[in-house]
């Protein structure tokens, strides 16, 4: 029968044994998953109205390992007036435009940009926002552009170019990408023009006359 003090050296070394093992296996990793530090979304690209792109996310760990999240991922749109994303990761576009695409799992958020533009656009309708052909000098006003394409119309007012007729009118300018029309106080007399809203991508067009008087 083992002494009472061998005992106690029988106990203090298994024990010390224990920590070791278990030190020298938590320095090594194992037994401890590997933590989530970023996630790749993507793809970043174009895509027009109606129209669908899978997006994917891969995961980077504290290990420098990689891994293809295909589960757990928490997909949201920015702006899903402009393109909306389904529990899977499915994009479609609904209206021209930049959503930005994001992928989370647990506290780690990536996310990837996705262009949308009109698809299958057959014409356009100009018309000022307040229903107005004209305004004072000194006043400004904003125009809209409505696509119609597959036969459902958009606004694609922030897609189009933006310009008048003749292209230089004393006082009045036009933003080339918004379609404000602003103007300064000036002339004493009318000046008429039109409007123009124009798709870079096809050259459809379309025009309003606009009157500009003091």
């Amino acid at each position: 029968m083992l002494s009472t003090e061998r005992q106690r050296r029988l106990i203090g070394t298994f024990t010390i044994l224990i920590i070791v093992i278990a030190l020298g296996l938590g320095c090594d990793g194992f037994f401890v998953d590997p933590v989530l530090t970023g996630i790749a979304v993507g793809p970043a690209t174009t895509i027009q109205t109606g129209n669908t792109v899978q997006m994917s996310a891969v995961g980077t760990y504290n290990d420098g390992s990689q891994k293809a999240l295909s589960s757990n991922v928490h997909w949201s749109s920015v702006t899903p007036d402009v393109a909306t994303v389904s529990a899977s990761g499915l994009v479609t576009g609904v209206s021209p435009g930049q959503a930005t695409i994001s992928g989370a799992s647990e506290t780690v958020v990536g996310s990837a940009t996705v262009t949308v533009t009109v698809g299958n656009l057959s014409s356009i309708m100009v018309t000022s926002q307040d229903g107005l052909n004209s305004i004072t000098y000194g006043s400004t006003e904003q125009f809209i552009a409505t696509g119609t394409a597959g036969g459902t119309q958009i606004d694609i007012t922030s897609s189009v170019t933006w310009s008048t007729d003749p292209s230089r009118i004393p006082s009045v300018s036009i933003d080339t990408n918004t379609g404000l029309l602003t103007t300064t106080s000036g002339p004493s007399s009318i000046v008429q023009f039109d409007v123009i809203a124009t798709d870079p991508p096809t050259g459809i067009s379309d025009r309003m006359t606009f009157t500009v008087r003091p």
